[in-house]
């Protein structure tokens, strides 16, 4: 076996064997309504308002030259109807990215970009290629 064979069998061997790993089940049950804590904010402006009372918030309004107090004054000068508009805007936005898929993505590039180059002939990847003459 040659050495990047053997690299490969290497990290194929761990994989295989945290796939193995048991996973706790998620415990679910039904809650009655009076156990129930709400702490979100009753009306629009008061959401909007808390936002920026988060730190990475903060530092994402200063990394683009905005004061989180300017912010503020700018949001108790909207309308209630602004104020809904831009809420709702807020809501239907993402919460976070999916990280596997980002990863599943990035590794599909790097594939096609892998078999491309195999097929052209500037790279030999691949031992199922052959390359373009």
């Amino acid at each position: 076996m040659t050495r990047s064979d053997r690299t490969v069998a290497r990290v194929l061997v761990v994989c295989m064997c945290l796939a193995g790993i048991p996973i706790p089940a998620a415990q679910a049950e039904m809650i009655a309504t009076d156990r129930i804590e709400t702490n979100a904010p009753s009306s629009a402006r008061e959401r909007l308002n808390s936002l920026f009372d988060r730190a990475d918030v903060r530092r994402a309004l200063e990394s683009h030259g905005v004061d989180a107090a300017d912010a503020k004054a700018r949001v108790a000068a909207l309308s209630d109807g602004e104020v809904a508009q831009l809420a709702e805007k807020f809501d239907s936005l993402p919460a976070g990215g999916d990280g596997i898929g980002s990863v599943l993505g990035v590794a599909l590039i790097v594939f096609l970009v892998l078999l491309i180059t195999d097929i052209l002939g500037f790279t030999k990847v691949f031992p199922f290629t052959r390359p373009a003459k």
